[in-house]
């Protein structure tokens, strides 16, 4: 019954999204452009995605913005496609864009997304093209269908997760407040939240069970769909050290012991890849993040302080959310402390990552896991 439920809510929860996301618009006009930050205005005119076929395509148009043009984009054509946007690697002193087919020193933007998502998405899109769709319009469906999945999997895992602690109708009510967190709608969007959750999730909770293979493969599979995933490292070697593996026979240590480290492992396959590189010179040139830039991190989140203070009204109101986020992710993981160290420092780890990662953006997402 519980597990009927987690599906009936999230079958209900995806109808309502994709519903109302497609409906409001035929009765809500939004004012542009939208000047929350320094750079929305010119991202929010009427015509400012003209230039982004990915992100203009009719069909399930509500569900893509921002990010949702690159993992289309690699699912489409790989990770040098030619309808989006590229950077020379001097990007940071010359402020252009270049053509990768006609430049030698050029890096699409895809490459500071990570490869799993767009995978997955190409995967589905293959039956959809018996349909009546165009290219994108198949794609689009196909990230929809996998960020929706992807959801279903993160809501079952977290029952899984609470189940051992608490009733099991708290547990179905856990895998709902998922949901209708402020940040939860990203999880019917064409982005990564709704596979990485379900993954990450998975991992935890398969942990848990000690059921360390699984851990270890969906522990993997999150590394591979964004570089947060590789913090599972750090709950697995919890578990690992609690449970005095090293008392084990020889075989059984060495089985564990690769699974818990699995997530380095992956990282360091990836990271011995030519994406790598193409990933941190994209991250750092245009998108400004890069791994524990605490100074600037702090900078940003000094002058987000001011701005929510003193700016427009609908500023404030953007990083009221993004400082009541932290607050609320840093307090739930120290009310799980005592009980449950592994997740506690797990989400705490998450949190930091994301704080001190560059630009105070986008933390009411990120603290979502």
């Amino acid at each position: 019954a519980p597990v009927r439920n987690i599906i009936l809510i999230w079958l209900g929860w995806a109808l309502i999204m994709l519903g109302y996301q497609g409906w409001v618009q035929k009765r809500i006009q939004l004012e542009r452009p939208d000047r929350v930050l320094s750079w929305t205005a010119s991202e929010t005119e009427a015509t400012s995605n003209n230039d982004q076929p990915y992100l203009i395509d009719p069909f399930l148009k509500t569900q893509v913005a921002w990010d949702s043009e690159f993992y289309l984009a690699i699912a489409d054509e790989g990770y040098a496609p030619s309808l989006v946007r590229a950077i020379p690697e001097d990007f940071y002193i010359r402020h252009f864009y270049c053509r990768i087919d006609t430049t030698e020193d050029c890096y699409s933007l895809a490459n500071a997304f990570f490869p799993l998502y767009p995978l997955l998405i190409r995967a589905f899109a293959y039956p959809l093209a018996l349909f009546p769709l165009s290219r994108i319009g198949a794609l689009t469906l196909a990230a929809v269908v996998v960020s929706l999945l992807g959801t279903l999997l993160a809501m079952l895992s977290l029952y899984a997760i609470t189940r051992h602690t608490l009733e099991e109708a708290d547990g179905v009510r856990a895998a709902f407040y998922l949901l209708i967190f402020p940040s939860g709608f990203f999880l019917a969007q064409v982005y990564s939240e709704g596979v990485f959750l379900g993954v990450t999730f998975a991992a935890l909770a398969f942990l848990l069970k000690r059921k360390w293979g699984w851990a270890a493969l969906f522990a993997v599979l999150a590394t591979w769909t964004r570089p947060g995933g590789a913090i599972l490292l750090l709950p697995m070697i919890i578990v690992w050290i609690s449970d005095k593996t090293w008392r084990e026979d020889w075989r059984t240590l060495t089985l564990r012991t690769l699974a818990a480290l699995s997530p380095a492992i992956s990282y360091g396959i990836w990271r011995l890849t030519p994406l790598a590189e193409r990933f941190f010179l994209v991250e750092a040139n245009f998108f400004g993040r890069s791994l524990l830039a605490v100074n600037r991190s702090l900078e940003g989140w000094q002058h987000a302080w001011q701005l929510m203070l003193n700016g427009l009204p609908e500023t404030r109101f953007y990083y009221g959310l993004e400082f009541a986020a932290v607050a609320f992710g840093v307090l739930c993981c120290l009310l799980l402390l005592k009980t449950r160290p592994e997740l506690s420092l797990f989400g705490l780890a998450m949190i930091l990552f994301a704080f001190t990662s560059g630009g105070p953006q986008g933390m009411v997402r990120y603290v979502l896991v």
